[in-house]
C-alpha cells in the first residue's frame, strides 16, 4: 500500500520497536496523525528527553539520571549484597517484590556464543572491581531462567566464589525460559526467599 513518505517512515520507525511489528506499527502511525499536534509533540520531546538525559550509573549499570544512581546513594541499603541482573529493566521487577534492600549490579546483557556475546562484553570486570574492598560479604545472581542467564549464573559463580565472597542464585520459583520483567511480585518474592549458592 502506498503512503506518503513522512508516514512511511513514521512506520518504519515505529516498527523497529521491540514487540512492534507492521500493522500495529501502522495503527500507532495512524494514531499519532489523529492526535493533536501537542501531544505529538509532547511524545517527540519525552522521547528525546529521556534519550539526552537518561544515563547509566558508573557503579552498578542502571538508567538513571544522576550519577551514581539513587539505589547506589541510598545510606539505608545493604551495602554488602549486591544482586547481579542482566538488563536494567530487571531491577524494576525486584524491586517492586520489596524483599531485597541491598545493591545492583546489571551485566547488560548474559553469555551467549550464538550472538557473539561472551564475558568480555558484559560489565563483569566492573563487578570484580566493586568486591575487591571486601566490603560485599554475598553476591545474588538474578539472570534470567534460560540457556544464556544459566550459562552466565555458573560462569560468574565460579569467577566469584575464588573471590571467597558468597554466591547464590534465586530459587526457581521462576519459569524456565522466562524473562524477570513479566515475573510477578509473588514469585519475585519466593524466588528471593528460597535463593541458594550454585553447587
Amino acid at each position: 500500500m502506498y503512503y506518503p513518505e513522512p508516514l512511511n517512515k513514521l512506520i518504519t520507525a515505529l516498527g523497529r520497536l521491540p514487540g512492534i511489528g507492521p500493522k500495529t506499527a501502522q495503527r500507532l502511525a495512524f494514531h499519532l496523525l489523529k492526535v493533536p499536534a501537542s501531544e505529538a509533540r509532547d511524545l517527540a520531546a519525552a522521547i528525546l528527553e529521556a534519550r539526552q538525559k537518561t544515563i547509566y550509573c558508573s557503579i552498578c549499570g542502571n538508567f538513571t539520571d544522576r550519577d551514581p544512581c539513587r539505589l547506589c546513594s541510598d545510606p539505608e541499603r545493604d551495602h554488602s549484597c549486591i544482586c547481579v541482573v542482566e538488563e536494567a529493566r530487571d531491577i524494576i521487577a525486584l524491586e517492586k517484590t520489596r524483599q531485597y534492600r541491598g545493591l545492583y549490579h546489571v551485566l547488560q546483557g548474559a553469555i551467549s556464543p550464538v550472538d557473539g556475546i561472551g564475558p568480555e562484553q558484559l560489565r563483569v570486570k566492573e563487578l570484580l572491581a566493586r568486591l575487591h574492598d571486601g566490603k560485599v560479604k554475598e553476591v545474588i545472581l538474578a539472570t534470567n531462567a534460560d540457556v544464556e542467564g544459566e550459562s552466565t549464573a555458573l560462569y560468574l559463580d565460579k569467577l566469584l566464589k575464588t573471590l571467597g565472597v558468597k554466591v547464590t542464585r534465586l530459587a526457581y520459583g521462576l519459569p524456565v525460559g522466562g524473562d524477570l520483567e513479566y515475573a510477578d511480585e509473588v514469585t519475585l518474592a519466593r524466588a528471593f526467599a528460597g535463593r541458594h549458592e550454585l553447587e
